[in-house]
């Protein structure tokens, strides 16, 4: 969710194999039927798989490559069709309806803006095509089936984790809340979970910030201007993903100040090695394997014309929501290295080698 952050190729290498999944934990209850479904047999179906923007290295490092191989594995002879908006709503909507004319019997959206994709949503199901929402949902339109880590937890976790560190430090102060797009509502989701756990902290929320298309450099622009006019009283920015935690980390460098305990949220490798390096507190893991293989694995069952019952709703929407796990400098080891999801030999490289041997990373 960062203007196409350049990482290095052996990051490249380790975001496509995207590691162990950990063990996935769907919400209560269950919901069934979407609006539509896709046609029977599915024998060299085709299947849409529309990404929201280049700004997050993810989407063509992990989620693309992910889905693509779990498609295969259930269809070798169904064909993905891969397109990115690069932070366009409208060349999304583009994108979607090129999908419809080459005749692809599901659509798997992340959509650049929650409330223009429910045309996209509309457009499909008129023609009996089920539209699963990935990692941001569609509220004003159900789509077929919604499928992601559970957003609104993840704000509330990332933001308790950091008031409980500031609590354990003394820290006397305000924090920062550095917010993403306010056109995607799984961004709403994670800020409301934020808010559920600085609002009652008793730190003051000194001012906070919806950051346009998730880019790192607004929220850099934003948090420099916050540092101007709060100096000192800042101990803490509670930053909704790693790219807004990345440019709020800038911010304080640019500015030759202490760098705060800073939130973050997707597990990138450069915050891993922010993290390593002291420079960001935390993060999320949510291991992007799980979400993409459970996403064709839907496509596929609507591809053979069945109907996914979900493990809960969601903006009346069958779904299923995994629980994520936050990552600090005490649990990198064995959440991100351990596991297998990075490798040392890719993350412990120059300045980063001395924090990897003082946490033991090998």
């Amino acid at each position: 969710m960062n203007r196409a952050q350049k990482r290095t190729s052996a990051f490249a290498a380790v975001a496509v194999l995207a590691g162990a999944a950990l063990a996935a934990c769907g919400s209560g209850g269950t919901a069934s039927t979407g609006a539509s479904t896709g046609g029977g047999g599915g024998e060299n179906a085709k299947v849409a798989f529309l990404m929201p923007d280049l700004a997050s290295t993810r989407y063509e490092l992990a989620d693309k490559p992910l889905f693509e191989a779990k498609m295969k594995q259930l269809c070798p002879s169904c064909e993905v069709i891969y397109q990115n908006a690069d932070s366009d709503a409208a060349k999304q909507q583009q994108q979607a309806n090129s999908a419809l004319a080459q005749g692809v019997k599901a659509i798997v959206i992340d959509p650049v803006d929650s409330a223009a994709a429910a045309t996209i949503v509309k457009s499909a199901q008129s023609q009996q095509v089920p539209v699963i929402a990935y990692d941001r949902p569609i509220p004003s339109t159900p789509a077929d089936y919604y499928i992601s880590f559970d957003n609104e937890k993840i704000g509330s976790m990332i933001a308790q984790s950091l008031v409980d560190h500031l609590k354990k430090e003394n820290a006397e102060g305000g924090i920062l809340q550095v917010n993403g797009s306010p056109t995607d509502a799984a961004a709403g989701l994670i800020k409301k979970g934020i808010h559920s756990a600085v609002d009652p902290s008793g730190f003051k929320l000194l001012a906070e910030y919806d950051t346009p298309d998730w880019q790192p450099e607004k929220a850099q622009t934003w948090v420099s201007g916050q540092i101007t006019q709060f100096k000192d009283q800042i101990v803490g920015v509670v930053a909704a993903n790693d790219g807004t935690g990345g440019g709020s980390i800038a911010a304080f460098k640019a500015a030759g100040v202490k760098v705060p305990p800073i939130t973050g949220n997707d597990a990138e490798p450069a915050a891993a090695q922010r993290i390593i390096a002291g420079d960001q507190y935390n993060t999320i893991s949510k291991p992007i394997k799980i979400v993409a293989e459970a996403s064709a694995n839907v496509a596929w069952e609507y591809i053979q014309g069945k109907k996914p019952a979900g493990k809960t709703t969601l903006y009346n929407t069958p779904s299923e929501l995994f629980v994520p796990t936050v990552v600090t400098r005490e649990n990198i080891k064995e959440v991100l290295f351990d596991s297998g999801i990075m490798k040392a030999a890719d993350a412990c490289t120059g300045e980063y080698a001395k924090g990897c041997e003082e946490l033991g990373i090998k």
